[in-house]
């Protein structure tokens, strides 16, 4: 039997062929915006391959990775979900995902982690592991280990070392739900989560936080280094025409605090604010680390230094994809501005900056929805180049 299982026939022996990779940033509740833009993703690439409304975008991707509410995302498509589903996910457990603590108990956390293990073990299964036969496509989810204060992202490659199935600790036996719970179990907002990776092995129980707390807030170059650097066992080739990355964000923005200069009321924003303020930062790196090593065919400016990144000929016009620039990957990012210059230029004069930054930004959820779908509008086949 292969180590694949069910998913052999797409990837054993596969590793000179093309591949496509979906990092998904994380963001709370702003992974809403994430899922309309991928319904539009999910519609193009449903007409581009003429096919039916069965088709999820596990079918196209070979790899879907996420962080934090991206992991929700991304497990979901790898199970075969569609993007319509998850949005009813969102929309209706929203609110039960940041049920907030007993007052006495919010100097731990604001909200309640119990809400979220239960919808998670019923959207995906109590005993759903990360094994071949249990997705539709490989995964991947960015957690941070408190134990041994470092990112642990966990992927079902059963090539890979950890994933060895002989190990009394492999990854692959671990639910599903959990590592997807111990990637969203971001500070202040969520209590962590505890695995015991060996049944019989006390010590080798370990306490996850947020994977936005890690530099991997935005997946995007950490799944490029998994799917070809030859330690983690995949061996997929790069190139422009060999692998493409796809990137959604939650949206973006630095956040301005009115009150910075009050000594007393910084303080409590500065520690509330760290969440965000981390996977800003992250996000912007990673984007940028993806833009230099691929070849970026569209992305929102990184800032008025850089620009896009997009290669661009002595005039300024971008250059054809048919002109091989030598980079290591194709690769588009899809983002939404959320300052104020950046909701007025998407047409949003109406929506409030502050309402629609914060991670548990629940009761704006129509706003989110309203900001992902106009950013799903700047999805062009082109971007796909060959892999369509």
């Amino acid at each position: 039997m292969t180590i694949w299982g069910t998913l052999a026939s797409r990837y054993e022996g596969k590793e000179d062929q093309q591949h496509k990779m979906l990092a998904l940033d994380g963001g709370g509740i702003r992974g809403i915006l994430t899922l309309e833009i991928l319904a539009r993703m999910e519609q193009m690439l449903a007409q581009a391959k003429d096919a039916g409304p069965e088709y999820r975008l596990c079918h196209f991707f070979d790899y879907i990775g996420g962080t934090s509410t991206g992991a929700i995302i991304a497990a979901g498509l790898a199970r075969g979900m569609s993007v319509a589903e998850l949005l009813t996910f969102y929309e209706e457990t929203g609110p039960a995902m940041f049920e907030k603590q007993f007052l006495l108990k919010r100097w731990k956390a604001l909200y309640k982690a119990d809400p979220l293990k239960g919808l998670l073990q019923k959207t995906f299964g109590e005993k759903t592991t990360l094994k071949p036969d249990d997705l539709e496509c490989l995964f991947l989810a960015v957690t941070r280990n408190r134990t041994t204060d470092s990112p642990w992202p966990m992927s079902s490659n059963p090539q890979a070392k950890y994933n060895d199935p002989s190990r009394p600790d492999c990854n692959l036996d671990i639910p599903l739900w959990q590592i997807v719970r111990a990637s969203t179990a971001a500070p202040i907002y969520f209590p962590p989560e505890v695995i015991q990776w060996d049944p019989n092995d006390e010590s080798k129980s370990f306490v996850f936080v947020d994977g936005g707390m890690t530099p991997y807030n935005n997946p995007a170059f950490l799944m490029y280094r998994m799917a070809t650097e030859p330690g983690y066992r995949l061996n997929w080739a790069s190139g422009e025409d060999k692998l493409l990355i796809m990137s959604v964000g939650t949206g973006a923005a630095a956040t301005e605090d009115e009150d910075v200069d009050d000594p007393d009321h910084g303080l409590i924003t500065n520690v509330s604010g760290i969440p965000g303020a981390l996977m800003y930062g992250a996000m912007v790196d990673q984007d940028t680390n993806c833009r230099l090593v691929g070849r970026c065919v569209y992305g929102t400016t990184i800032d008025r230094e850089l620009g896009d990144m997009v290669p661009r000929d002595a005039g300024g016009t971008a250059i054809p994809l048919t002109n091989n620039q030598g980079r290591r990957f194709l690769y588009a990012r899809y983002n939404a501005k959320l300052s104020r210059a950046g909701l007025d230029a998407l047409g949003f004069s109406d929506i409030q900056p502050k309402n629609v930054q914060k991670l548990d930004s629940v009761e704006f959820i129509p706003d989110l929805r309203r900001i992902g779908k106009k950013v799903g509008e700047e999805i062009a086949i082109e971007h796909f180049g060959t892999f369509i």
